[in-house]
């Protein structure tokens, strides 16, 4: 993912999001990084990466999801407000694993 300086200064304070890498590590793969504030970002920091990454970056960002990435409240509240679905309509399967033998 390219992402412009600036884009990398915001995401880099908002590393902490994932606490059990370093900095380094989170901006390396930065649309987990992402999908982890957009799972369980407080409000401030989720508007300012929608301001800053645009609305079509952060859909992209749901729509190739990993298994994991985020939590059912999440996972609906980003797909209505993203208008992946329309507000009457169920939101798509969360990413899962499958387990096979």
């Amino acid at each position: 993912m390219d992402l412009t300086a600036e884009q990398r200064d915001v995401l880099s304070r908002l590393t902490h999001y994932i606490w059990w890498q370093s900095p380094e590590e989170s901006l390396a793969r930065p649309e987990r990084l992402i999908a982890q504030i957009m799972d369980i970002g407080d409000w401030v920091d989720e508007c300012d990466l929608e301001d800053m990454l645009g609305e079509e970056l952060l859909r992209n960002i749901l729509v190739n999801a990993e298994p994991g990435w985020f939590r059912p409240k999440s996972w609906s509240f980003w797909n209505y407000r993203l208008k992946v679905v329309p507000f009457d309509a169920e939101p798509p399967m969360m990413p899962h694993r499958s387990l096979s033998a």
